[in-house]
């Protein structure tokens, strides 16, 4: 008998599973593909946890594949401990009693699976705070370190189709896990091959021995104090409240809170949120894929903006840690929508422009960027005076230079930024923040307001002063248990033969973050790329242009990143044409 076939028949047969599973199961009985889909792979603890499909089988979000990732996480925390008392380390606290804090978003089963964690958690006599409702990323990320946690468990599957949901786990740092912790957790993990082995209890029990402990208010009220405090120039708000409009949504998700509590909580006046959306719901009704990239998913905040006449239309993904922007061009007079490159670079031009003219700006700032995101970055951190650093893909590496200088007791992180619609601007929160930028970005479309102009005009102000910086994402698909070989052999063949020009722009540099080669092609110098490990290449091309490879973290795709520099909208729009076309020939002839 195939494996994923008996797989398929201990979880029928094993009385661990329950009725509603097996029910589940049954109904799939005569569908081979279905039952080799759920179970001939387990659904990968990656990096920064799992997300998949909800149901039932080894490569599906269910319970059972919560508490073996818990158990996982909890076998990690105890083999510390133990470690510290082998070596006669004594800690005021281990990290058992430090705990665990929990957070959840508005997805099917999220509160379920945030439960099993946390009694999942307690049965290995480890603390496990969770909170009372839905909270958004950022608060959780921010909790960790208030509560001085040892970990971070988030349930939220961020911006996927409502038949998805996802386990992101944090350090102590506040940051989603990096090395030497993830392979850490992740051995622990992978080590558990029978499921009835991780532990669980009663949730009354658990709580008359201290160990899960709901939290809500008081956090939720640290939080908003810590976005509040980061916003500039509030005297301002108040100035422009009257003829200063805003249209919002949280796509059903854990946005509608926090962020209609802070705008009140600013001065602003004129918000007006999208009715349908406003409400958590993980069918997520109005758009199959609530995703602030996506133009549809717009669509209500567009007509609710039009008819309220909106300076600004905003939208936060289910778990609210990325932002997506539409704003008014007033030549057309239509709503443009900004990528996360444009409203990054223009969140940190503005910044940077206000700590300036404050005198807060420190000389020796710092800017960090992820090698996918767009070199305006670049060009705003130079203009004023600002080191520029580029780190791996994924806010976990942004964040790690936040504890970096932490550590080495310098406090020269500005501001952090990715092209996924992310960005941190405050050091409390070690995630993607959207309700921070969100506040953020609406003072600085309130600021333009007050000189004339609209936050596109803004960006074309910066276009004109550093370049038309444009960029672009294609993907190649691979679904299905045989997706990853074919996507490996993509990327083993782009390492191997390297193009020597794309759209007639030579490639000067290739850097390879899985080898730790940077590679001058005119030269063949060879020197390493100074970061952690990743299946990345890199083509750095003349003209301001570049290309990046990856395999997707979270879905079955191959990812081309590319940007570009012209010399108007026009040109760019040429130059990413032609660049596209390069790329399609190259896929197409490997």
């Amino acid at each position: 008998m195939e494996q994923y076939l008996e797989r398929y028949n201990y979880w029928l047969n094993n009385s661990y599973f329950d009725e509603e599973t097996k029910k589940e199961l049954l109904a799939i009985r005569d569908d081979d593909s279905e039952i080799k889909e759920r179970f001939s792979v387990d659904l990968e603890f990656g990096t920064a946890g799992l997300r998949g499909i909800i149901g039932a089988g080894t490569n599906r979000m269910n319970k059972y594949v919560v508490r073996r990732a818990t158990q996982g996480i909890a076998d990690y925390i105890l083999s510390l401990d133990r470690e510290d008392a082998e070596n006669g380390i004594i800690p005021e606290k281990t990290r058992a009693e430090r705990g665990v804090v929990i957070a959840y978003d508005s997805r099917h089963m999220s509160t379920e699976f945030s439960d099993e964690a946390a009694r999942c958690l307690c049965a290995n006599g480890i603390k496990a705070y969770r909170f009372e409702s839905l909270r958004p990323t950022p608060e959780l990320s921010f909790s960790v370190r208030t509560l001085g946690c040892i970990v971070g468990i988030n349930i939220t599957a961020s911006h996927n189709p409502s038949n998805y949901n996802g386990y992101k786990v944090y350090w102590e740092d506040g940051a989603q896990i990096t090395p030497p912790h993830d392979e850490g957790i992740m051995k622990h993990v992978l080590s558990i091959t029978d499921f009835s082995k991780c532990l669980t209890m009663e949730k009354e029990e658990a709580e008359e021995k201290g160990l899960y402990v709901t939290v809500g208010k008081e956090l939720d009220d640290m939080f908003i104090e810590c976005v509040e405090g980061s916003i500039l120039n509030k005297e301002l708000i108040k100035e422009t409240a009257d003829n200063f409009t805003i249209v919002y949504t949280p796509l059903n998700g854990t946005g509608h809170v926090p962020v209609m509590r802070v705008l009140s909580d600013l001065g602003f006046r004129n918000v007006y949120e999208v009715p349908e959306q406003s409400e958590p719901d993980g069918n997520f009704p109005t758009t199959p894929y609530p995703n602030p990239e996506e133009k549809k998913t717009f669509a209500l905040a567009l007509k609710l903006a039009e008819e309220k006449n909106a300076d600004i239309v905003l939208a936060t993904d289910p778990d609210a840690d990325r932002l997506g922007v539409y704003a008014k061009n007033p030549k057309t007079g239509e709503f443009v929508a900004f990528t996360g490159n444009m409203s990054g670079s223009l969140l940190c031009e503005y910044l940077l422009d206000q700590r300036a003219s404050m005198g807060t700006l420190p000389k020796d700032g710092v800017v960090v960027k992820t090698i996918v995101s767009t070199n305006l970055m670049d060009a705003v951190a130079k203009s004023h005076g600002c080191e520029l650093v580029s780190c791996l893909t994924g806010f976990k590496w942004i964040c790690r230079e936040i504890t970096k200088e932490e550590r080495e007791g310098r406090v020269r992180y500005q501001f952090g930024m990715e092209e996924s619609y992310g960005c941190a601007i405050g050091t409390y929160a070690r995630d993607k923040d959207a309700i921070t930028a969100v506040a953020a970005l609406c003072e600085a479309a309130a600021f333009y307001k007050k000189q004339g102009k609209t936050l596109w005009d803004a960006m074309v102000d910066m276009y004109e002063k550093y370049g038309y910086y444009k960029e672009y994402t294609k993907s190649a698909s691979f679904p299905g248990i045989e997706g990853k070989a074919k996507m490996a052999a993509l990327l083993d063949a782009l390492r191997a033969n390297a193009p020597a020009e794309l759209a007639g722009n030579r490639v000067l540099t290739v850097e390879d973050y899985l080898l730790d080669t940077v590679t001058d092609t005119a030269t063949g110098a060879v020197k390493p790329t100074g970061l952690p490990k990743s299946n990345v290449i890199r083509y750095i091309l003349e003209n301001d242009s570049w290309v990046c490879v990856r395999p997707s973290g979270t879905e079955p795709k191959v990812k081309f990143y590319c940007g570009i520099k012209g010399t108007s909208l026009e040109d760019a729009d040429r130059l990413v044409t032609e660049l596209d076309a390069a790329l399609t020939s190259l896929i197409e002839n490997i």
